[in-house]
Order: C-alpha cells, then structure tokens, then sequence
C-alpha cells in the first residue's frame, strides 16, 4: 500500500509539473520543493541546483502571488539558492521581490542594476535600503530612480556614493527639496574635497547648500581624493565575508549559465576581486580552499599557469590578475614578471602541467581521506 501511495503522489508531481494539477496541488508542491531546499542547500552540488532551479522555475508559471511571496521570503534567507527562480522572483511584483530585494545575497550588483533599470519605482525604493550597497547600483538609482528612491538612498549610510553619482545627487538638490536636506545630513561625505571634483554647475548647487570652503585648493583636493580611491579599489588582503557572498553570487552567475569571459571582465572592470577569484575557482573546476591558498601565498606561478589554461586572453589576464584580492598588492616588478610569463607559456602547455596538477591533487586528497578513514 505505502509504495501504491508513493505512485499515486509521484504521478501527481508529474502531473503539477505539466501544469495538469489542480491550483492546491501546484501551490503545495512549489512550497515544498522551496521549504525542502532550503533544509538541504548547503549540501547540494550544483547539478542538484540546477534541477530544483529547474522545477521551481516551472512551478513559478502556475501559483498565485501568495505562494510566490512565500517561496521568495524562504529564499531571500539563503546564501546558496537556484540563480534563475532568484532572479525571475526579484523582478516580480513588489510583494513577492521584496524579500530578495531586501535581504538575498544571491543577488548580484548586475540583478540590481538591471531591477533598477526595467522595473518600478517601488522595486527602486527597497534596493535603496539594502544594507552596504555598492557605488555602481547607487549610481543607477540616482539615474533610474523617482524622488522617493533617491532619497532612501541618500538616507541610507551604509550605501556607497561614488563622486559621479554625488555630481549628480547635488544637481538634483537644486529641484527637490527633501534631497537637499538629507545630503546636508551625510557628515560621512567630504564636501570640501568634492568641491574640487565636481562640474561648475553642481558646484554652484553646493553653495546654495553651504557645503563648501572656498579656501581648498581644488587641485589638491583631486590628488588627495586620487590616492584615497585608487587604496580603496585596489586593497589587497582577503576576506572570509566578501568570499562568501562573492562565491554564492557567482555560483547563482553560473546556474543561470552567464558566467563567461564576459562577466570575468566585468569583475576586473570595476574592481570585483573576491567575485574574480570565485568565478575562476567555478571555471576552472578547482576546490575553493585551494584558490584562496593561492592568493594567501602570493603563488603567483600556480595563478598564471591556471589562468592561462582557462584561454584568458592577455589583456584579461592582466586586468584580473590586478584585481584579484592577494595578501599583498604586487609590485609592478611583480606585475612585469607575472606578464611576461604568462606571454611566454603556451596553452597546450599550461594545460598539461594544470592537469598534471589537478590529478596528483585528486590522487593525494584521496590518500589524506582513505588515511583518515582508516583511523577513524
């Protein structure tokens, strides 16, 4: 009887799944295809990922939005989750993104961006409030965004604000009111030095706004503000918290199958060190405790011969190994040396000693294991 009633809900899976189910049917098993990841998310391999990310995407097209605001307020908790349903969820209606938006680390600044981009102005208004947002996605609200996100953002002060955005955050001032007072309120910002960045027009805006001393040297100020940047883009050192949430956005990058040459540009482009790593540890199919070893140990060979073996081209080459958040920023003897190398190699030949490598790592993980095993 018990594997006659094991059939009969088997067949009932099949059915929801080509939409033939009934709505109850339907609503309870994307409830609990969602409630049971959730228990077995950190020990899911990524073909298992992909099935439950398949499943629910599916599921998605045929229940209500309660049951989709339920399903997204479960994953919005966790930091490994299926990247397509992710997403497709937090460009939904507000009721349902707003847990993404809200809390998922799942998440990238590109989804960020792009939700700001093409959905509404209460989608605008809760990215706003993220905790520790990025420079680039405050930027586009202030592009995007309507008075009431914009000003969320402003009040927000964990959010980045870059000299461009706060160029035209200032400019906006001049119209709204609200703006104007919330940016008097940001004591984080260095109005002083930013009076020597900014354009005449929003210069003219800081004055009405009584943020500036007009005996700074403007010229100074940029050199000063130069250093202080390029330190804050370029810090070296690894961090266990970046990594993590880096790690599970590349993995959700991967599920929806766009982590390509592309986005280990984009990773370079603006700076994204920890996403760099974690993007090559994915692609190269290494484990990630031995890419973090690499970094720790400055192993700049190990690096180089990966990399090239991967078919980076050598300006990417160059920009990611840059950007890559080592112990120590190399030095541009470092950087010569590493290029250099990385010219002189052949592919093939990289290749070969990357899976001569990989293989005698295989074979002496399984040696510590069998040792260990017969131990225990």
């Amino acid at each position: 009887m018990g594997e006659l009633d094991e059939g009969q809900r088997a067949f009932s899976s099949f059915r929801v799944l080509n939409g033939e189910g009934n709505h109850a049917e339907r609503e309870q098993l994307f409830r609990n295809m969602a409630e049971l990841f959730s228990y077995v998310s950190d020990r899911c391999d990524d073909e298992q990922v992909a099935q439950y990310d398949e499943v629910l995407c599916q599921l998605a097209e045929f229940v209500e939005i309660e049951a989709r605001a339920h399903v997204s307020k479960i994953l919005s908790g966790l930091d490994r989750a299926p990247g397509t349903v992710v997403v497709r969820l937090a460009n939904d209606d507000i009721e349902v993104a707003r847990p993404l938006l809200q809390f998922s680390n799942v998440l990238s600044d590109d989804d960020l961006i792009d939700i700001i981009t093409n959905q509404t102005e209460e989608h605008r208004e809760v990215i706003a409030a993220r905790n520790k947002l990025a420079g680039r996605v405050g930027e586009a609200i202030v592009d995007h965004g309507e008075s009431s996100s914009v000003v969320r953002l402003v009040r927000n002060t964990s959010a980045e604000l870059p000299k461009t955005a706060l160029e035209k955050l200032v400019e906006r001032a001049a119209k709204d009111i609200e703006i104007a007072a919330d940016l008097r309120g940001r004591t984080d910002i260095d109005w002083k030095s930013l009076r020597g960045e900014i354009d005449d027009v929003a210069s003219k805006v800081l004055e009405t706004l009584g943020q500036i001393d007009r005996r700074l040297d403007p010229v100074v100020a940029g050199k000063v503000n130069a250093v202080v940047y390029n330190r804050m883009r370029n810090r070296a050192g690894f961090s266990a918290t970046e990594w993590k949430v880096a790690y599970n956005q590349v993995k959700a990058l991967s599920d929806r199958k766009q982590l390509n040459e592309r986005a280990l540009a984009r990773f370079a482009r603006f700076g994204y060190g920890h996403h760099a790593a974690a993007a090559l540890t994915v692609i190269l199919q290494v484990r990630p405790e031995i890419f973090v070893k690499w970094l720790a140990s400055q192993d700049y060979v190990a690096a180089t011969v990966a990399l090239k073996a991967a078919g980076l081209s050598p300006d990417l080459f160059e920009a990611i190994f840059a950007t890559l958040p080592w112990r120590d920023l190399p030095t541009q003897a470092d950087t010569k040396m590493v290029v250099s190398r990385f010219a002189a190699i052949e592919r093939e030949e990289a290749i070969g000693i990357f899976e001569l490598w990989r293989t005698h790592a295989f074979r002496k993980r399984a040696v510590s294991e069998e040792r260990h095993a017969a131990v225990g």
